[in-house]
């Protein structure tokens, strides 16, 4: 059976905006612009031929077609997310890594890690930022700053000085075998590969 759906990111940034009944809100949980969200509502209302929200001043109202929808998509991704915590990466070790929206996820070669690391079963979040880390969402992050969060280890992952890429966790597990091997997998990558392009390399490390 084919299932007729919507883009998944339509269907994320309505569900979002509807728990909300906010983009701005919608737009901080899903690591993107409330433009963005607002986009992509606006293309699936085109999309679907119905309103899902009446935009008023400063408020957002779920119309009556919204309100007969959300249901069924909130109840969706949550089957999704329940049939997706089930699974286990292979590995007797799970690290779950967070990375920022705007991140190339091409720059890590992430089969590469999985192949060479077999005993760790590594589950990538994406997008993600430091609100997951400190959740616990995830046990690794590379975020995009300054790299400057109390409480935690930063290594730049870029050269330069600024803002840039770092590869950020909680000082308590920082220097856990997962961890490391990671950061190290990751420091000991070629600088480019084979298009050109810079690959990751820690220059680093911060502890604030």
């Amino acid at each position: 059976m084919t299932y007729i759906l919507p883009p998944l990111n339509a269907l994320r940034a309505f569900e979002a905006a509807a728990r909300h009944l906010s983009f701005k809100l919608a737009a901080h949980e899903l690591h993107v612009t409330p433009a963005a969200v607002g986009q992509q509502v606006k293309a699936l209302e085109a999309r679907l031929g119905v309103q899902l929200f009446e935009r008023l001043h400063k408020q957002l109202i779920l119309t009556v077609a919204g309100q007969a929808y959300l249901p069924g998509v909130s109840e969706g991704f949550r089957h999704i997310a329940d049939a997706t915590s089930q699974l286990r990466p292979a590995g007797a070790v799970l690290l779950q890594l967070g990375i920022h929206g705007s991140f190339d996820l091409r720059r890590l070669d992430l089969a590469a890690f999985r192949s060479t690391h077999a005993e760790i079963g590594l589950r990538v979040l994406h997008p993600a930022g430091l609100h997951e880390l400190v959740e616990g969402k995830v046990d690794l992050l590379i975020a995009r700053g300054l790299g400057h969060h109390p409480g935690y280890r930063c290594d730049r992952v870029d050269e330069g000085s600024g803002l840039g890429d770092w590869l950020v966790a909680p000082e308590g597990t920082a220097d856990c075998p997962e961890i490391v091997s990671f950061r190290a997998w990751l420091r000991a990558l070629p600088a480019r590969n084979a298009l050109g392009n810079r690959r990751p390399r820690l220059v680093g490390g911060v502890g604030s």
